[in-house]
């Protein structure tokens, strides 16, 4: 889809915003993303544990693409990304539901990464760096 097509698509739940990324888009609603467009074309919503299983239900299948260890042998790599369910596409009342998921997941793994991470033997040195 093109931008123009993906703003209107979303237009039930406010503006959105699309961005290129990685070949795709990103579509951001209140400066959150809330779902991709891959550059196969399909269109992807932002997700995490507690949306999976309400997207697996309507059909939608997580985003799993083949990369590469640093050994060079392949290895599927999950990303936190489902497939649109195809209700969604023409039933306002399921996108707007699909793409509460997806932006509350996108809220919960912005506080997940606000949160401080210490791991075990580290200490802060003055300016709050790690040594």
């Amino acid at each position: 889809m093109d931008a123009e097509s993906l703003v209107e698509l979303f237009a039930p739940l406010g503006p959105v915003r699309v961005k290129r990324m990685f070949g795709g888009k990103g579509i951001y609603l209140d400066g959150l993303i809330i779902a991709v467009e891959l550059s196969d074309g399909a269109l992807c919503l932002k997700g995490d544990a507690e949306s999976a299983p309400a997207y697996e239900a309507a059909g939608g299948r997580r985003w799993v693409y083949e990369g590469e260890t640093k050994a060079g042998t392949a290895r599927a790599v999950a990303m936190p990304y489902w497939t649109m369910p195809e209700e969604a596409f023409d039933d306002e009342e399921a996108l707007r539901r699909f793409a509460g998921l997806a932006r509350d997941a996108s809220i919960r793994a912005d506080a997940a990464k606000a949160r401080p991470v210490s791991k075990p033997g580290m200490t802060l040195r003055k300016h709050g760096r790690a040594k």
